[in-house]
């Protein structure tokens, strides 16, 4: 996790209680879907540098880092974003056994794998793809649906598919679970969450909250 750098069960605490609160009993209602990040590992990395290497034991990984993600999802969080860093030499986006055997297979998650920023086409620097073709394929296989900032996917996948280096049934996949997630959250009922040009000026700037803002300004 980002937020916290306590002990695993204290953070697991932490993790379960903020997707809950983000969430609510009601998804469409609350309009906010969790994303835990950065799964996984990312707080060990040598030289604390962000795209760096972890390197540990599998216990260790399990014991310590692990658990706070394990209770986020176990509370319903509906997407995880994978780390910058590689775990045995394997960088997060492209890893098949955290994204695929562990959050999917062990733990049973069903929600929205989405990259953090450019990852997928950062498999490039990284060394296990030799370009952002073989990038898009690697995280796609891996389980990573959602392909953030770049557009790896957009320009990649449907050549891999319609040459056979992709299974078109992976794109199917990725997608179901985006359109699932829309789905719960309401979006294709009301796509603009209630928000329109009346509500705006209604809510926006208005002169209690400008108050509320420099009083909490001043006493801080």
């Amino acid at each position: 996790l980002e937020s916290t750098g306590e002990d695993p069960w204290l953070t697991s605490v932490y993790a379960r209680a903020m997707v809950e609160g983000f969430q609510g009993d009601d998804l469409a209602r609350a309009g906010i879907a969790s994303c835990i990040k950065h799964f996984a590992g990312y707080g060990a990395v040598e030289a604390g540098r962000d795209y760096n290497t972890v390197d540990m034991s599998e216990r260790r990984l399990r014991e310590m880092y692990l658990p706070p993600y394990r209770a986020a999802v176990e509370a319903g969080c509906r997407a995880v974003m994978p780390s910058f860093n590689v775990i045995d030499e394997v960088p997060s986006t492209a890893n098949t056994w955290l994204l695929r055997d562990v959050l999917r297979g062990e733990w049973g998650f069903d929600g929205a794998v989405v990259t953090d920023y450019a990852a997928i086409s950062e498999l490039v620097p990284h060394g296990v793809a030799a370009d952002d073709a073989e990038a898009a394929r690697l995280a796609l296989e891996a389980g990573v649906d959602v392909d953030m900032k770049t557009a790896c996917y957009a320009n990649n996948l449907c050549d891999l598919v319609r040459s056979g280096a992709v299974d078109e049934a992976l794109v199917d996949e990725a997608c179901l679970r985006v359109l699932t997630l829309k789905n719960d959250l309401g979006l294709f009922d009301d796509p603009y969450r209630g928000a329109s040009p009346a509500e705006e000026e209604r809510t926006f700037l208005t002169d209690e909250k400008r108050a509320r803002a420099r009083k909490l300004a001043d006493e801080s």
